[in-house]
């Protein structure tokens, strides 16, 4: 939220005090710790009346500086996000005349005592960024403010619509001239967050506006640092736009509480943030697969699912996931988890077909929101377990289902109860869970543990999704319990995978998706999806088709639609042909995919890497959004028009077309045109590709089933890791002299290699 008018006047009804000065600069052990008076102190007289900022620097784990920003320290304080990576005391602390460090790695957090106030953060010893004059702020706000700070969707504020508090803290951190930012959650306008303000309020509002699934407050900087703001309440970043020089961003209260996040480079800054929030697991090689669903609306029964399985196995398409839309439940009755029987009369035996007959795995939907029809309603209400209002009488209303209330997972024995229904779907033959919405969850309510209703909003997701989760893992064990979820926050990435929301059938919303999943991405998650053809409307043939090259180079991939179905043959043959040539492309990819997935569990990095992560040297790829680099080796540039036409950029070293063979300089700008069965898909200098011999089924043996491809510029010995879909691993040598590779295993076994 904004507080001035211009550079030098305050908006109505705003009163700053600004940190003006590191008055004294003291150590306690590791921690540094400094107090900022909000006037410059010249005199005795002059400590009198008037607010202090305490600023109180730690480190939780290597690389890693937290940021206290405190008015009155008795007041409440966010709880935070879970850190469990946090190794208290990490860091070294110095005091002197001048000032006092807190040194941790790479990273130095240095306060420079006296006026004006000064924190610098260093890298390796450069300066990459830090708070200075004005930075520091505790702003409170009259009945005459003109601040609006009240995030789209929210309910359970002021009567007079301002703010719901009347005090908050902020901080400004210096921008740099052609600094980029980053992240903040999957947010589907310019990629680059330079220019926006930006809200922390998850919203259920598709993907064409402002608001978004998944509000994650940690950005990124093209700098080679990261800042994650440690609150799940609303928090507003101003990303040059309070102050064009600087990121401002601000929470309401009397603390604020923030981490920078050391590089040098931005996949470094990942890896750090996801070592203290949580890294993203494995997933099951059959997740990998494509995921064919019902769609949301449309008519269905056992016989339509079971023509749309048989016709994708008729076609010589691999389906490897069918999911079961909101309407395996009766109408009125979401979420009771009792399949509808005038659909589906036996799921039990329907679903063993599924598994045993078919060869597939099976997902269903689920929310966390009762219908007052369905029987959970009354069970939930008997026992207390629905989320209630500030009365005592249980919080309902009727958007999206009639009379509906909320799971309050705060209460240890509601939670059991709601994992109990997943686990008996779990029994009956399903292998993973959409869990729906999460989003839009009310603050005019009180918490079984009294946990805040604005910290609640946005950490609601969380609770929901780790039910679910727990309960996958138990059953299927780690590395197969995989999500399909869409709302999320900090902390999210551990509970893959997350896919897209409600987009729209056209190339524009093609474009946005994969704006929202790169910004995403760029926020600590491993994995992504998107409704392959859009999900509102229906795809022209053209849309379709380009969205399937899309979506089967993507992490994950699932055809769903709203209102009608989308198997191929619904839109003409051609788009039968797309989808049997992508789907058996990647499967051909497992190999390589399947270990890209075993570093995003080790180091934190996505599979699908915008391109200013995986080439942060390149100043040519610190804007670009419509291409990413899936895994190291393979850049992909979806294709966004009707036409075929398609420009993207190539950094240096010579690239490979994994298609046609043809080898392309880098370091440039190409453009090409593609028909529907093409789509620029290159690999890098000196790869050593795994290829799959088998495109039947996404998990086969990829240490037998495998052969290698060498690319231009791998001579000489390189050595790559084979993983198969048990997680046994095999090192590989690959030594290459002009056209002739050979290989030599770890385990003795025998590759074929090929010189591309």
């Amino acid at each position: 939220m904004k507080f001035t008018d211009g550079f030098w006047m305050r908006r109505p009804g705003v009163t700053a005090h600004y940190g003006q000065e590191a008055y004294d600069v003291w150590a306690d052990g590791a921690t540094l710790e400094a107090y900022a008076p909000t006037k410059r102190i010249v005199g005795r007289g002059d400590v009198l009346n008037l607010p202090m900022l305490t600023v109180t620097l730690s480190s939780p784990l290597e690389g890693i500086v937290r940021v206290r920003i405190d008015h009155h320290q008795g007041a409440h304080r966010s709880p935070g996000f879970a850190l469990p990576g946090a190794v208290e005391g990490t860091g070294t602390v110095h005091t002197d005349d001048a000032g006092g460090s807190l040194v941790s790695g790479p990273l130095t957090a240095r306060v420079t005592k006296g006026a004006p106030w000064q924190l610098d953060f260093e890298v390796d010893g450069v300066r990459v960024t830090g708070s200075g004059h004005k930075s520091i702020g505790y702003v409170e706000l009259g009945k005459e403010s003109t601040v609006t700070a009240e995030p789209a969707g929210v309910t359970g504020y002021t009567e007079d619509g301002m703010a719901p508090a009347r005090t908050y803290v902020h901080e400004q951190l210096d921008l740099d001239v052609a600094e980029t930012i980053y992240g903040l959650g999957e947010r589907f306008g310019a990629f680059v967050k330079n220019g926006q303000s930006v809200d922390m309020w998850n919203a259920d509002g598709g993907t064409s506006s402002e608001q978004a699934y998944k509000n994650i407050p940690f950005y990124l900087s093209s700098k080679g640092y990261g800042v994650f703001v440690n609150h799940p309440e609303h928090v507003s970043f101003e990303v040059g736009t309070e102050t064009v020089e600087r990121v401002q961003f601000s929470t309401a209260g009397e603390s604020l509480e923030y981490f920078i996040i050391a590089g040098p480079t931005p996949a470094d800054v990942i890896r750090r943030y996801t070592a203290l929030t949580g890294r993203p697991p494995r997933v099951p090689a059959w997740s990998f697969g494509l995921w064919l669903t019902t769609s949301f609306t449309t008519e269905y029964d056992e016989a339509t699912v079971t023509s749309f399985v048989d016709g994708m196995a008729e076609r010589d398409i691999p389906l490897s996931v069918f999911h079961y839309d909101c309407f395996w439940m009766r109408e009125f009755n979401w979420t009771d988890g009792v399949w509808d029987e005038r659909t589906f009369p036996d799921p039990e035996l329907m679903l063993k077909r599924m598994h045993e007959d078919k060869g597939l795995h099976v997902s269903a939907w689920i929310n966390p929101y009762i219908a007052q029809r369905g029987k959970m309603f009354k069970e939930g209400v008997e026992r207390g377990y629905l989320v209630k209002r500030p009365d005592g009488t249980v919080w309902q209303w009727d958007q999206w289902q009639a009379g509906m209330a909320l799971v309050d997972f705060t209460n240890p024995e509601a939670k059991v109860w709601f994992q109990d229904f997943i686990r008996g779907l779990v029994e009956q033959g399903v292998d993973a869970i959409k869990t729906d919405f999460g989003e839009r969850i009310p603050t005019d309510v009180v918490w079984h543990d009294g946990t805040d209703p604005m910290t609640m909003h946005n950490l609601y997701t969380q609770l929901y999704n780790e039910a679910v989760f727990e309960v996958l893992k138990e059953v299927k064990g780690e590395g197969e319990a995989v999500l399909f979820a869409r709302s999320a926050t900090a902390g999210g990435q551990t509970m893959p995978v997350h896919w897209g929301g409600d987009n729209s059938s056209s190339y524009v919303s093609m474009a946005e998706s994969l704006r929202g999943g790169l910004s995403l991405l760029s926020s600590g998650f491993g994995y992504w999806s998107h409704d392959i053809g859009g999900f509102e409307g229906t795809p022209d043939a053209g849309v379709f088709k380009r969205w399937l090259a899309f979506g089967l180079m993507s992490s994950h991939s699932r055809l769903h639609g709203s209102s009608s179905y989308r198997v191929p043959w619904a839109f003409d043959d051609e788009a039968v042909d797309v989808a049997r040539t992508f789907t058996k492309l990647k499967l051909s990819l497992m190999p390589y995919l399947f270990r890209t997935s075993a570093q995003t569990a080790e180091s934190g990095l996505p599979m699908m890497r915008p391109m200013f992560m995986a080439f942060p040297g390149d100043p040519a790829t610190q804007h670009l959004d419509r291409q990413y680099m899936l895994g190291d080796d393979l850049l992909v540039a979806p294709v966004f028009t009707a036409t075929g036409d398609v420009t993207f950029y190539l950094p240096e070293g010579t690239w490979t077309s994994l298609l046609t063979g043809e080898k392309v300089a880098g370091g440039r700008w190409v453009s090409e045109n593609h028909g529907f069965e093409s789509m620029p898909l290159y690999v890098r200098e000196g790869a050593v590709l795994p290829r799959g011999t088998r495109t039947d089924r996404p998990d086969y043996d990829f240490l037998t089933e495998v052969e290698l491809e060498v690319y231009p510029g791998a001579d000489g010995d390189r050595s790559i890791v084979l993983e198969g879909a048990d997680g046994e691993t095999d090192t590989v040598t690959v030594t290459v002299r002009g056209d002739v590779a050979t290989a030599v295993s770890a385990s003795g076994r025998e590759y074929t290699v090929r010189v591309i």
